[in-house]
């Protein structure tokens, strides 16, 4: 929950210049910024081939849930992706597994793109119950996938390497994603091998190369590094020359107004 007028305007120029049409055709990008800003990321980035997503939806639909904001709502105002089951919503609204299932679908049901985000905490990981989490977080939303694998994207945020000092190393950072990828073949998800499942874990300018190399890693869902533009023009860049190598398109989620990592 960052950002101002003024701020976000520089932000935002810088972008749209540093962003040009070869580095678009390679990596989709997608800015998520708090709802007040959605209006002026409209303005500077509408035609610049860069999307603008959520941060958050309603689990209803409409009716009398006051500051809600609803998936219809969002597909009017011409949003592609919508963020759901961010970490700091499960951490810190105790957003549970089957809201995150509910906000998908509703999200699914206007044509909007969900960005599902999973992962566990540091206490889960030392407790070597990952795989466990991560599974029961994935379960929950698999019955409300879309049968295109195009028309969502998975996020592992781990939470313990979010804003901590921690780094999931990318051979760590690829077992999960594999986990995950496996875990939707297993469950017969249409696509599974061209779902792209992004990684959201400190994802800097200085790694970014080593972690999007990694086969099951597709793109990043970044916070803290997205507020300064050539560090994130670096991070696209990064994803694009992984783009290069494989079959399926990176994708870089930029968390605008979020300060820390996930």
């Amino acid at each position: 929950m960052n950002g101002e007028l003024a701020a976000n305007e520089r932000l935002l120029g810088e972008l749209r210049a540093q962003l040009d049409g070869s580095l678009l055709n390679q990596v989709e990008v997608a800015v998520c910024p708090p709802f007040p800003f959605i209006s002026q990321v409209a303005a500077w980035l509408g035609d610049a081939g860069i999307h603008w997503g959520a941060q958050n939806v309603a689990r209803q639909d409409n009716g009398a849930v006051t500051g809600e904001v609803s998936a219809r709502m969002l597909a009017e105002l011409r949003f592609r992706w919508v963020l759901i089951g961010h970490s700091e919503r499960r951490q810190l609204f105790g957003e549970s597994d089957d809201a995150v299932a509910e906000k998908v679908g509703r999200v699914l049901g206007q044509s909007l793109r969900p960005v599902i985000c999973l992962g566990e905490t540091l206490q889960e990981r030392e407790a070597e119950v990952t795989e466990a989490v991560l599974g029961r977080q994935l379960d929950a939303v698999i019955p409300v996938l879309a049968r295109d694998p195009a028309d969502y994207v998975l996020a592992y945020e781990p939470v313990w390497a979010i804003g901590t000092g921690l780094t999931a190393s990318p051979a760590q950072a690829q077992a999960v994603h594999a986990f995950l990828r496996n875990r939707l073949r297993a469950a017969g998800v249409a696509g599974a091998d061209q779902v792209r499942i992004l990684y959201g874990g400190s994802v800097k300018a200085g790694n970014a190369v080593d972690l999007f190399e990694q086969d099951d890693v597709d793109g990043g869902l970044i916070g803290g590094a997205s507020l300064v533009a050539e560090d994130f023009v670096a991070i696209c860049k990064a994803a694009a020359v992984a783009a290069s190598a494989r079959m399926r398109p990176e994708t870089v989620q930029k968390a605008e107004g979020d300060s820390s990592d996930g």
